[in-house]
């Protein structure tokens, strides 16, 4: 007689445990390949710690931040960004363009304005965002590859006044999604069009 074998499971030989954990170590490989990528060339989580940026970004706001723009373009005045610290690359520091490549920054008690070649103000900065100035004043030539960067609270903001420019090697990316605190999520958070 013979048997019925239609019935009967069939096995590949990776059953039990062996079976699960092949799949775990397929499950890591696959989501390593995939997210770690995106976080270390696309976007990365930033945490707000500190007031210099105030009112703009509280201290503890979550953000996460566009590394990949940057690939394509260079930083425009009145962008937030996030760049590494000048004077210990290990730190990472958020602020607002102000000063391009290039350019002559001129602060006259808190007021920033760009200069011509031929010294004359090309234009002043409208920082309506700005809510506590510092009546500092200074004159900065930035050179090709520099930029001049300043907290959005001026009387409580160590920036490019205190430790000079940064260079273009330094910046990471823009701001391009605050997530926490719930109730001021939103895409491209502290943007501003400086420039009348």
């Amino acid at each position: 007689m013979e048997e019925n074998t239609a019935n009967k499971p069939q096995t590949d030989g990776n059953t039990g445990a062996g079976s699960f954990f092949g799949e775990i170590v397929k499950f890591t490989t696959l989501a390593i390949v995939i997210v770690a990528p995106i976080r270390w060339f696309v976007a990365q989580p930033f945490i707000v710690s500190g007031a210099s940026m105030y009112p703009t970004f509280d201290d503890a706001n979550y953000l996460i931040v566009d590394e990949l723009s940057y690939y394509f373009r260079e930083p425009a005045r009145g962008e937030v960004v996030i760049f590494k610290y000048p004077n210990d690359t290990s730190k990472y520091f958020i602020k607002r363009v102000v000063g391009l490549p290039g350019e002559t920054v001129d602060i006259d008690s808190g007021v920033v304005s760009i200069i011509s070649d031929d010294g004359s103000v090309m234009t002043t900065l409208d920082e309506s965002y700005v809510k506590y100035q510092s009546e500092t004043s200074m004159r900065v030539v930035l050179r090709s590859n520099e930029y001049f960067v300043l907290g959005d609270n001026r009387a409580a903001s160590s920036d490019s006044r205190m430790w000079g420019p940064v260079a273009r090697n330094l910046i990471i990316g823009d701001v391009f999604v605050r997530l926490y605190p719930f109730n001021k999520i939103e895409l491209h958070p502290g943007s501003a069009t400086l420039t009348k």
